[in-house]
């Protein structure tokens, strides 16, 4: 097996621990075992974070309204995410990865990517992957998958077919035979919208999306189409990005003229917010420390900062820094500067809702951002961070984005916000 594959320069590791946040439970309390655990809002109107293996039997899965799931599952015990044991169980299983291999990259809180490229020179990909997989179950106590191929996207796949707590290897030449009679939904990025729109064309399978000229596939679904026919076609050149550990992401402004307008201030520091946690979610990243800045016209400077439960919630993210702007500022003092400073910065790409916002909040906030993805970080904000700026004689055109009944968004004509 490992003869074959050394004959091709590339061997590529998909890690990805199963069912995490529900397996770290688990790990804390034993009783859980067998039975069917939710991961989420408590509410009936919050989201599955995660799920057991038991629970998904009765059809729920991640990002389900716990009401459905509930229905579907009604004996289902429901448990709050605990991010500070996640991130304690994310680091460990990180550190070992780092010890062991020679380039490693960290996609999500429970990913990993690694690039074995060379290693059957001296020993087996596949057996090597074995000794790294056991090592982490031994020393972590998680269950494991993996994945082995010439690309990330097999790879990936591939630990998807071998979870729960399996190992699959799809050898040099295999990718088209093992992804074509899959499903178009195990296609990393089809979702909803897009695996709707194949099944209204008849396409079903991961073989007859792989016959679709690519052309039409881009007619259909634009520049995503051309990705669509690379994947179905088992087409992967992308690389291993070694992995950084980003520690904080800041955003401050200076006045051309100091300011003592709450009103005025309150917008800006909404509008920071807004552009770091928007930030954060791009980067597929949880934050657990915000950290408010005023300097005065004087030059003098302070800060406060507070540890927050692990988020990548505008909504949250906004309430503490205007709880942490109360306390700073001083009401009859002129202002020169206002910083935002998000830090203790973890990987984790579930976290757009956490865990006890709704269903509405988080696609809310999901459309939202695929506006900001499409059109820019400032198309779309709060109405709270456009309030005009009193301090400034130019009037700006400011394009805004009205939330219409239906939860849609729509572009409104530009408008022109005149000073006060």
């Amino acid at each position: 097996m490992d003869d074959i594959n050394s004959l091709f320069s590339r061997a590529v590791l998909h890690l990805d621990l199963d069912a995490f946040f529900v397996s770290v439970a688990l790990l804390q309390n034993s009783a859980l075992i067998g039975k069917p655990v939710l991961i989420g809002g408590r509410s009936r109107r919050g989201v599955v974070a995660s799920c057991s293996y038991e629970a998904r039997r009765y059809g729920v899965h991640s990002a389900m309204p716990m009401r459905m799931a509930l229905n579907l599952c009604p004996d289902a015990i429901v448990l709050k995410g605990d991010m500070e044991s996640y991130s304690y169980y994310s680091k460990l299983i990180t550190e070992i990865i780092e010890e062991e291999a020679p380039l490693f990259e960290k996609s999500s809180i429970d990913e990993f990517y690694l690039d074995l490229s060379g290693m059957d020179q001296h020993i087996g990909c596949y057996k090597w992957s074995k000794e790294l997989r056991s090592k982490i179950i031994r020393e972590s106590g998680l269950p494991i998958s993996f994945g082995l191929s010439i690309n990330k996207l097999i790879s990936k796949m591939s630990a998807g077919e071998a979870k729960p707590n399996g190992a699959k290897q799809i050898l040099p030449g295999g990718e088209k035979s093992f992804i074509h009679p899959l499903s178009i939904s195990k296609i990393p990025s089809i979702g909803k919208e897009t695996y709707k729109k194949l099944s209204f064309m008849g396409v079903r399978t991961i073989h007859t999306l792989s016959g679709i000229p690519m052309r039409l596939l881009q007619r259909e679904f634009g520049k995503h189409g051309k990705s669509i026919w690379q994947k179905a076609n088992a087409i992967d050149n992308s690389a291993v990005i070694p992995y950084t550990d980003k520690k904080s992401i800041s955003t401050e402004r200076t006045f051309q003229v100091d300011t003592i307008n709450v009103v005025n201030l309150q917008s800006i520091l909404t509008g920071m917010v807004e552009k770091l946690g928007f930030e954060l979610r791009s980067m597929d990243r949880l934050t657990a420390c915000i950290a408010v800045k005023i300097r005065y016209s004087d030059f003098n400077t302070y800060s406060k900062q507070k540890r927050i439960p692990y988020t990548a919630n505008d909504k949250i993210l906004l309430r503490y820094a205007k709880e942490l702007f109360e306390q700073l500022y001083e009401r009859r003092q002129l202002v020169r500067l206002v910083g935002v400073r998000l830090s203790s910065i973890v990987p984790g790409n579930y976290q757009i809702s956490l865990f006890d916002d709704t269903t509405e909040e988080m696609n809310l906030l999901q459309t939202m951002d695929n506006i900001k993805s499409r059109f820019g970080a400032n198309a779309v904000s709060r109405a709270s961070s456009l309030v005009s700026a009193k301090t400034s004689s130019t009037a700006k055109v400011i394009k805004t984005f009205k939330h219409s009944k239906n939860g849609t968004y729509s572009k409104n004509n530009s408008k022109k916000l005149r000073a006060g």
